[in-house]
């Protein structure tokens, strides 16, 4: 389904912060996996979706999108086919535009235009009964301006915008982080949901380790651009919070190993 073969990536090339984040890096999603993928900080978390979608250019290397060679592709184009929910619900729906015109412009996504409205009555039944099934009243407040709605209330009209028209891969970049524990329930409970009757092929990058452990049918470690640890099925159901912790003490180890060998090259 997903294929990265062979991806490099330099940031801030020829400075003194220049960060060789991957280097030949390859990985493979099969179509319909849930995948959480956790880290620490600058693992090469969200630069990996930035890479997937077409927002960041790898300098290297070729993603194919169901044997299609994406590489050169622009991130609009790939839009059609890729559906993303960021930590921001801003990122993912128009605060000032009406509830309806945003589900209008999702909705919409990947057609052609033409002379036709952009919202059309019939639809509009179509619209509330989607939202009734979030049971968030929100079926009612068609004309209210997305900016006006709640955190968690924008968050699910993040999800099913960019779930509206069954998309090959979504991308959920640490869609939760922003909430309070029970709305991000709420929204994890959404995000089955619709993953599960859709069939999606999903990459959900996440902090919390619980998450990872409980969502999705496999889960992949990222340590300074390079996989840390990969396992699916069984293996990801045998997985506990102190195993995974382990993992990140051990990469810390490494890399506190490595700084005190470089340290001690310079002196």
């Amino acid at each position: 389904m997903l294929r990265l073969q062979n991806i490099s990536k330099t940031f801030n090339i020829g400075t003194i912060n220049e960060n060789n984040l991957f280097n030949n890096f390859s990985l493979t999603i099969r179509e319909g996996d849930f995948v959480t993928i956790i880290g620490s900080n600058g693992a090469g978390k969200s630069s990996l979706l930035n890479i997937i979608s077409g927002a960041m250019p790898q300098d290297n290397g070729n993603i194919f999108i169901k044997d299609r060679d994406v590489s050169l592709m622009e991130e609009y184009k790939r839009n059609k086919f890729i559906g993303r929910v960021f930590q921001n619900p801003a990122l993912g729906t128009s605060p000032k535009m009406t509830l309806l015109e945003n589900l209008a412009m999702a909705y919409n996504k990947g057609k052609k235009f033409n002379l036709t409205p952009g919202i059309q009555k019939k639809d509009i039944p179509y619209f509330k009964e989607v939202l009734s099934e979030l049971s968030l009243g929100l079926e009612d407040r068609l004309d209210t301006e997305v900016g006006l709605l709640s955190g968690g209330q924008r968050q699910a009209v993040a999800i099913l915008m960019a779930t509206m028209t069954d998309p090959q891969i979504l991308l959920l970049d640490e869609h939760t982080a922003a909430l309070d524990p029970k709305t991000s329930d709420v929204i994890l409970t959404l995000t089955e949901k619709i993953i599960r009757e859709k069939g999606i092929t999903t990459l959900m990058v996440t902090h919390n380790l619980k998450q990872a452990i409980e969502m999705g049918n496999r889960l992949i470690m990222l340590h300074r651009g390079e996989i840390l640890l990969d396992c699916d099925g069984e293996e990801k159901a045998q997985l506990t919070m102190k195993k995974l912790l382990s993992y990140f003490e051990k990469a810390n180890k490494d890399d506190l190993v490595s700084d005190q060998m470089l340290f001690s090259n310079i002196g």
